[in-house]
């Protein structure tokens, strides 16, 4: 039984993975999830498998060092798959010093605890341990609206505090690569959409708003363009290359869903009124005129693209969900968990943990 240490696990793709791990490997492995609990970091998304008998969750900081060598030192690690990052881009133009102190300095405490754990007296490193670092495309800068790819050979060029504090992080596991020949990996993705995502992200956010007949505000001309990814995709990406990546590999995951961010906009309000009946009230107001064009982003960089033709040549990783479908299962999924979403938007999320593991804690 592999044991995984899933950062970030309360968070959007990493509820996501941990759910997508359960799901695949079952009682076969052991997960053990660390989150800070940030305004991201919702147990009530993982409601569903926190009485697992192999499943556990730790509230620490990855900055802190004494508790992530504590988890270490209790449990044979196998797997880090490293998640834990701060990750809104209007965050970090707000606030860019707390997202170097948690994607820079708390990836650097995390393989150092990892490193230490698992090096061996000679300078070598226990056999079948890996250290898989989650990134994105971000890193990469932006790309001309008329064509041309990120591959993994693309120079770095990030454009906000947040792509530049990941370019950071993915540079710490490169050089532990290069230097220690540390066990590592990274994948570099674009957007994710799909169940579970804080609604600041555009999808949520545009969900939410039109289902409440608010404005939906869209940056500059809305003619920013992304490479979007169904999470579920993503986590099977993920997990095909900590079990058998080669080691010391960067693999970009894209979906090769290219959308202006008005298309986006639009095709959420077309596949809203498929789904509303006609007697929901919600249908009426539900239109192309709570498109509001605002100010644009500061450093918006135009356009993203990922080439997977690596990934896909040495693991056979394909994405399975186009984007109109998983567009549809993202709006059913938030329709059968209304309850979630008003948790969220309320902040009364921020009381489960209280009331979940607080008599167990005590």
């Amino acid at each position: 039984m592999k044991t995984f240490l899933v950062t970030g696990g309360a968070g959007f793709i990493g509820s996501n993975f941990i759910h997508y791990m359960f799901g695949k490997y079952g009682e076969d492995i052991r997960i053990i999830n660390v989150d800070k609990l940030t305004y991201a970091g919702n147990l009530e998304n993982l409601k569903d498998v926190e009485e697992l008998p192999n499943y556990t969750f730790v509230k620490a900081d990855i900055c802190d060092k004494e508790a992530i060598r504590k988890i270490f030192a209790e449990n044979d690690i196998d797997r880090v798959i490293h998640f834990a990052a701060e990750s809104h881009v209007d965050r970090s133009i707000v606030e860019p010093e707390l997202f170097v102190k948690t994607n820079v300095l708390g990836t650097a405490n995390m393989i150092n605890c990892a490193k230490e754990a698992w090096e061996n007296p000679d300078g070598t490193f226990k056999e079948g341990k890996r250290f898989l670092h989650v990134s994105t495309d971000e890193v990469y800068g932006s790309l001309p609206e008329d064509g041309g790819y990120f591959y993994e050979t693309t120079p770095y060029a990030p454009h906000s505090p947040y792509s530049a504090s990941k370019a950071s992080s993915d540079m710490l596991v490169k050089a532990y690569m290069d230097t220690y020949h540390f066990p590592a990996n990274i994948t570099n993705c674009s957007n994710n959409y799909g169940p579970y995502q804080f609604p600041e992200k555009l999808i949520p956010l545009m969900i939410n708003n039109a289902l409440a007949g608010k404005k939906l505000p869209v940056y500059g001309d809305g003619k920013n363009v992304r490479d979007w990814l169904y999470v579920e995709d993503h986590c099977k990406a993920i997990d095909m290359v900590q079990e058998k990546g080669k080691l010391f590999e960067t693999y970009n995951v894209g979906g090769h869903n290219e959308k202006q961010n008005i298309e986006i906009v639009r095709t959420i309000i077309d596949v809203l009124r498929e789904e509303l009946s006609d007697d929901d009230p919600r249908k009426e107001h539900v239109t192309y005129d709570l498109i509001t064009y605002v100010e644009d982003r500061k450093g918006h960089d135009r356009r993203y693209a990922i080439a997977p033709d690596k990934i896909r040549a040495d693991l056979g990783w394909e994405p399975d969900t186009m984007f109109r479908e998983g567009i549809r299962k993202t709006i059913d999924w938030y329709f059968r968990h209304m309850d979630w979403m008003e948790h969220i938007t309320s902040g009364s999320y921020e009381k489960y943990y209280e009331d979940m593991y607080s008599a167990k804690l005590s």
